[in-house]
């Protein structure tokens, strides 16, 4: 069997099995994230899984560089990539990436053992603040941090592509009605 057959079975496995998973998600049809661990969990992850064009002869590429893993430090995630790569090694040839999903969820307490969440909580206004001087000291009160709803906690989530980011034009003005 030819790579892309193997892509297209695996492809088809893939979504029978996690049909109705909410963790699952398939960006493309050869690129995929799995949400290991809750919503609420500090010890969740997400990985995320691309085929090459000769996967599964050659690994696929993982990466943990979508936004949801904001909080989880570089040495963790490294960690975390390292195992999964010597499990893409054991697996070679054979279809993978549910194997790999089931082999982070099985150890993810092991993976998370050195976690300590890292909170990159710096706000734009902190960051605006920062950059211009403020001319007059001041006072020693602390500015309270905005909480968002889970309703607008989703509706800005909704914004985003995968990886957290903005799409293109997502400010622009409609002037033509």
């Amino acid at each position: 069997m030819g790579a892309n057959e193997d892509q297209e079975m695996e492809l088809e496995a893939l979504r029978s099995i996690y049909e109705g998973d909410e963790s699952f998600r398939e960006l493309s049809p050869v690129s995929f994230q799995y949400r290991i661990g809750e919503n609420g969990d500090p010890k969740a992850f997400l990985i995320e899984i691309s085929w090459t064009e000769t996967y599964p002869q050659t690994p696929p590429i993982i990466s943990m560089n979508a936004f949801f893993n904001n909080t989880i430090s570089s040495d963790v995630k490294q960690s975390i990539l390292a195992k999964l790569q010597e499990a893409v090694e054991v697996h070679l040839g054979t279809a993978m990436t549910y194997t790999l999903f089931e082999y982070a969820k099985d150890n993810k307490e092991q993976f998370m053992e050195n976690h300590h969440p890292v909170h990159s909580a710096t706000s734009i206004s902190n960051i605006i603040s920062a950059e211009t001087p403020n001319t007059a000291p001041s006072s020693k009160k602390k500015d309270k941090k905005e909480q968002l709803s889970k309703a607008q906690k989703r509706k800005l989530a909704d914004k985003t592509d995968h990886k957290g980011e903005l799409p293109r034009g997502w400010n622009w003005v409609d002037v033509v009605k």
